[in-house]
């Protein structure tokens, strides 16, 4: 692992591109003074079965939303989820997310990047005791999974700015407690997963995307496809 330690800093991308980037940065650095419950990368590693089962019973959620049956919500089906779950958005932030998420551009949202809107919507409620009366319904274990989540992220960013770099994520390689085996280049093709825009850093919703990725989300979508 020392080749990979030796890597450079990524300049930090303290300018976030939207608007919307820029109040999930805020609202992450707002948790991240709370800190972060994990120990070690692989202990995040050991989380993916948990987090992919949860994830999959919120197929049912996404499916009611279709209301459609297309496969995918569109942006008024988003409107109606919205207030079905009593999310207060207004449009312009329901369409901002709607655009930042729809990451294949084809107007239309898909299982895994329903999972990441949700996510971002939760991070970005301030009533924290409204956010887990709203998201109890219909989403079942989804708070304690959004809360591992954050809880990775968290683990990652060091410096607690709301990004991850290169180097961060070799800091929590380093962490790995005494009798864990990790190695540098797994934790460095994970990184190159997550860095979509090749800036050198991570934000949450890049996180989010491959983390879906991961527990095995995009499949269900594969495995749907198949059965049509």
């Amino acid at each position: 692992m020392g080749g990979v330690v030796g890597k450079e800093e990524s300049p930090k991308a303290s300018v976030p591109e939207t608007k919307l980037e820029a109040k999930i940065i805020e609202a992450m650095r707002r948790r991240e003074i709370e800190g972060s419950s994990m120990k070690s990368f692989n202990n995040i590693i050991l989380k993916f079965p948990k987090i992919d089962q949860s994830l999959r019973k919120c197929k049912a959620t996404f499916e009611g939303f279709d209301e459609d049956g297309s496969g995918a919500i569109d942006p008024q089906e988003l409107k109606h989820c919205f207030q079905k779950l009593e999310i207060k958005f207004s449009d312009e932030e329901i369409n901002d997310l709607f655009e930042a998420c729809d990451i294949n551009e084809d107007m239309g949202i898909k299982f895994n990047e329903f999972i990441v809107l949700l996510c971002l919507v939760y991070l970005l409620k301030e009533d924290s005791s409204t956010k887990h009366a709203k998201f109890s319904m219909g989403l079942p274990n989804f708070e304690t999974t959004f809360e591992t989540l954050v809880d990775s992220f968290v683990f990652l960013d060091k410096n607690k700015d709301g990004y991850v770099s290169r180097n961060e994520m070799v800091d929590a390689i380093n962490e790995t407690t005494s009798g864990e085996r990790s190695s540098g280049r797994i934790a460095m093709k994970r990184f190159e997963e997550m860095d979509w825009d090749k800036n050198g850093m991570v934000n949450f919703k890049e996180f989010l995307f491959a983390f879906t990725r991961w527990v095995g989300i995009e499949d269900i979508e594969d495995e749907d496809e198949e059965n049509v």
